[in-house]
């Protein structure tokens, strides 16, 4: 288990621009290193300005490879779909190839074969080691869509797994195992409502998901001003 390095920032613009640069130098070393890249990205709000951000770096797209953390089953081009949000800020403004873009298949059924699908997707490209994870953090101590009190927390043996509702939605998510394993590991929480939960997941708190992610490869949490504890 790695320790978090922790970043403040003043303000959400520029922990999200911190957080892109990091992700970006990663992405690049990955690809001087073995050829290939592979990130994947959390949905919600607050990554829109890291997605922005991350598109004025020079990254070498034709050689990385784009995937979900989570994603909520809706139809194609809902405006619930993490989709949606990652086009508009990312992928519609860099050269990524489409054969590099690997969304999650949640329009597949039954949704356990979605996730069947995009495991096999995960390990056919990247061996199943995702060279950087973007994480988020919820106020109820959620991340991906390890949500509290859901079964999908307890899944071992599958890197992608499906959830019960949450918020109206099922999702499709990247589970502990397949996260654990990645090589960086990138957090952004913004806003003074994420202060409570900052302080847990950094307390490794495991009664939140959060707090139990213990991942393997070294980890940085980019807060903005709001969000940092008191030094």
């Amino acid at each position: 288990m790695s320790e978090i390095s922790v970043v403040v920032c003043l303000t959400p613009s520029d922990a999200a621009e911190a957080a892109a640069a990091r992700i970006a130098s990663a992405l690049q070393e990955a690809v001087a290193r073995r050829g290939q890249a592979a990130v994947a990205f959390s949905g919600g709000k607050t990554p829109v300005l890291l997605l922005q951000a991350l598109a004025l770096h020079a990254i070498p797209w034709t050689a990385t490879h784009v995937f979900q953390v989570d994603e909520r089953i809706a139809p194609d081009d809902h405006p619930d779909r993490n989709a949606v949000d990652l086009r508009l800020a990312l992928l519609d403004h860099v050269a990524l190839p489409t054969t590099n873009i690997h969304l999650m298949p949640v329009s597949l059924t039954p949704a356990a074969q979605a996730a069947k699908v995009y495991q096999r997707i995960l390990r056919n490209t990247a061996k199943g080691v995702l060279d950087v994870v973007h994480l988020g953090l919820g106020d109820d101590g959620h991340t991906a869509s390890l949500v509290p009190g859901d079964p999908v927390l307890h899944v071992q043996t599958q890197d992608v797994a499906t959830t019960r509702p949450y918020n109206g939605r099922r999702r499709l998510t990247l589970t502990y195992p397949a996260i654990r394993r990645a090589r960086s590991i990138v957090w952004l929480a913004t806003g003074s409502s994420k202060l409570p939960m900052v302080k847990r997941l950094l307390a490794a708190d495991p009664t939140i998901p959060a707090g139990a992610m213990h991942p393997s490869g070294d980890q940085v949490l980019f807060l903005d001003a709001a969000a940092a504890p008191p030094s």
